[in-house]
């Protein structure tokens, strides 16, 4: 009971959408009812406290408690109003919700699932990037109920109605993709330079409030959650490594959420294109806020289910880490529950922390390959062993695992159980993978160096990887031992390949054998098989499955800096390698060199996607001792403004240059992309990620320039792959 408490908190309130708090004690609840639906709002009051190491900053209004235990944060203070405290750097004070949270055991979302939450989405379409010298001139917004509208109109104007909408529509979460990085900055400036009231929260005067984010600041509206996508995205993509790009279009494309009539307009040509053809940019618009509910729909579950966990705002938990972000707040509660003093963050001692086991044993083509895969090796190693922070007196990180691990597996069996595509598997499956993110992150946790955590333990974290490396070595040494070929291993588990005359059934006893002999709570299971595997290097490989779907894993084989051209050639070259037709290899190679030199592909194909680190002005100070390639094709395409962190995509000329393209516009593609340079990268980039599938004779064959092929080598029909094997670390 205890340990849930420090999981969920205790106060079963349910239905909490937002919180939004004061440092003199005063908060402001509002609640959907799980039942019918109505919201309501409630005023409640608490104690602002924070914990310090020292009492000669407190002043006489204070109540102070002493704490158990050695921690170096022994003092609660509590007062009616903490602010102008003096507080030494050691102190902790969190945000006032923060605080409310904490100290009530409430949390966001009981009894709630996430399409009960009332949801808007909105994007705006302006006539540039830079609110000083642009406008907005379209604002679209989608609502819960699905109904999409078009605001249209002078700007000012258009900013009152968009403020009317979102009153009338009384949203819990106001959702958009990049909605912090462009729309809310942007947004919040217009009206201001306008003079119009910003009243996007639900109390408090017009205007956003600012709170600090990993990524520079986030905007607040009391009262609402403000959610950004692009958070979802991104942790999405951290755990699959299986999106091409982060943008919108791009993912909602690969999430299927995209019409195949989707209008496509390229940015900077957004205005130009709506004073000829207004309604094309009006569905344009339209299509933005209803993909931005799918995502959020398809990818937003971790950080509702974190929500109903952590005691922090959900538009927090949103973009948080999963170490400092959602372990840290649940210490802190779990601490102050059981009356112990929290320690101090420290600096280590300087022992250095050990990396983590991989190990590559064979590269090139394997045929008949399994995984088998170590579920959360390090967190279930400090599970076994106890192994946890020293300065965790109570106990807190390690019990916290425990029941996140049992959490999970329940969460992931309810999953299975429940019909596909139905709101209880969704629901199910979000819970999983945000306890799998907390889990995984409770070893980063526990070794990170600097003083970054408050319970970070180098010497504790060593002993995990030497744990972990004594796992990994016993399971490949039993599975050697039972006829397979190792291929690689690390922390997430092993590809090995197997004798062809096993079946499915002697792939699954021999995991089920080894698994057998691993340490208690270390589970080993049989994840999968392929038909081949491309072995390029550490954790860089390519996978056939028996069905013909071929999977590209790590950043060789996938990068959103990659040319497209050279990522298509790849998918076709290894499919064809993996099936064993070397003669398919070499035709994907001479197709792709013929499109290239006869211009057949679109200037997008050649092109490579940039983040732009430098503003026009800090270029313009470096131009003339280096000239760099992005922000010459910027300039050389007409675009002189842009804003620090824009990602864009640029490509060569035929005459040295730079330019600037988009996919979602192609008209006029000039294609005057320079052809010899792409030849080469075609060979020297992307063709030699198959250089370990062939000994150096014949990847010369297969890769040589048409009409260069050597009197005396051996016919393409008589190339085999091969597999090297070498133990490597």
């Amino acid at each position: 009971m205890v340990e849930d408490e420090w999981l969920w908190g205790w106060d079963e309130t349910p239905g909490i959408v937002s919180v939004w708090a004061e440092s003199d004690g005063r908060a402001t609840v509002w609640r959907r009812l799980p039942g019918s639906g109505e919201l309501i709002c409630e005023q409640e009051r608490f104690s602002p406290w924070m914990l310090v190491d020292r009492l000669d900053a407190v002043p006489e209004r204070a109540a102070v408690r002493e704490l158990a235990g050695p921690g170096e944060l022994r003092f609660l203070v509590t007062a009616p109003d903490l602010r102008g405290f003096r507080k030494s750097e050691s102190a902790l004070v969190l945000p006032p919700e923060e605080q409310y949270l904490v100290a009530t055991g409430r949390n966001y979302f009981r009894g709630l699932s996430f399409n009960q939450l009332r949801r808007m989405q909105f994007d705006l379409e302006t006539t540039g990037l830079s609110p000083e010298n642009s406008r907005i001139f379209i604002i679209a917004i989608r609502e819960p109920s699905g109904v999409t509208e078009i605001l249209e109109g002078e700007e000012k104007d258009l900013i009152r109605r968009l403020v009317e909408r979102v009153r009338a529509i009384d949203p819990d979460v106001i959702e958009n993709h990049n909605l912090h990085g462009f729309d809310l900055p942007f947004l919040e400036r217009r009206a201001s330079i306008l003079g119009v009231p910003l009243g996007l929260g639900r109390i408090g005067g017009p205007g956003l409030r600012q709170r600090p984010s990993r990524r520079r600041f986030r905007f607040v509206a009391p009262g609402r959650e403000l959610i950004d996508t692009l958070d979802a995205v991104l942790r999405y993509d951290f755990a699959t490594r299986e999106l091409p790009e982060h943008g919108l279009k791009t993912v909602a494309r690969h999430l299927g959420l995209a019409k195949e009539d989707r209008e496509y307009i390229r940015g900077d040509r957004i205005f130009a294109v709506y004073q000829r053809d207004p309604e094309r940019v009006k569905r344009y618009a339209a299509s933005d806020v209803e993909e931005v509910a799918g995502v959020a729909r398809l990818l937003g579950g971790a950080a509702f289910a974190l929500a109903r966990m952590a005691p922090r705002r959900y538009e927090r938990l949103a973009d948080a880490g999963a170490a400092t972000g959602v372990i840290d707040p649940l210490l802190v509660r779990a601490y102050l529950r059981a009356g112990m003093a929290l320690p101090a963050h420290k600096e280590g001692d300087g022992t250095p922390h050990s990396g983590a086991a991989l190990h590559l044993f064979a590269s090139g083509v394997a045929q008949r390959v399994v995984k088998a895969d170590v579920a959360s090796l390090y967190p279930s190693l400090m599970r076994a062993y106890r192994i946890g922070p020293a300065r965790d007196h109570l106990g807190a990180l390690l019990a916290l695992v425990d029941r996140l691990v049992e959490t999970r597996l329940a969460a992931k069996a309810a999953g299975k159980a429940a019909p596909a595509g139905s709101v209880e598997r969704y629901t199910q499956e979000a819970l999983s993978a945000a306890m799998k993110l907390v889990v995984n992150s409770a070893y980063g946790y526990l070794a990170a160096g600097g003083g970054l955590t408050r319970f970070a333990d180098v010497h504790a974290a060593n002993e995990v990887t030497r744990r972990g490396r004594e796992t990994l070595e016993t399971m490949c040494r039993e599975l050697a031992a039972r006829g397979v070929t190792l291929l690689e291993a690390d922390t997430d588990g092993v590809y090995f390949a197997v004798p062809e005359n096993w079946s499915e059934r002697d792939e699954r006893r021999v995991v089920a054998e080894v698994a057998a002999l691993l340490p208690e709570l270390v589970h080993l299971e049989f994840d999968g098989r392929f038909a081949a595997m491309l072995s390029h290097e550490p954790k860089n490989y390519a996978l056939l499955t028996y069905d013909g779907k071929l999977l590209l894993r790590g950043v060789a084989f996938r990068s959103s800096r990659a040319e497209p051209f050279g990522e298509t050639f790849l998918r076709r070259s290894i499919e064809r390698l993996l099936a064993g037709d070397v003669a398919g290899v070499r035709e994907a190679y001479l197709q792709t060199l013929d499109a290239l030199r006869r211009r057949e592909l679109p200037t997008f194909d050649v092109s490579s996607r940039v983040r732009l680190t430098k503003s026009p002005e800090e270029y313009g100070e470096t131009r003339e001792a280096r000239r760099e390639l992005a922000y010459e094709a910027m300039l050389a395409s007409g675009r002189n403004k842009w804003s620090t962190g824009d990602r864009v995509r640029v490509y060569r000329t035929q005459a040295g240059a730079g330019g600037v393209v988009d996919e979602e516009d192609t008209a006029g593609d000039r294609r005057d992309y320079d052809v010899e340079r792409y030849a080469r990268l075609l060979r020297t980039t992307f063709a030699a990620r198959l250089e370990r599938a062939f000994s150096p004779a014949d990847f010369a064959v297969v890769f040589a320039e048409p009409g260069q092929m050597s009197l005396f080598a051996p016919p393409l029909t008589g190339i085999r792959t091969v597999l090297e094997v070498s133990e490597s670390k």
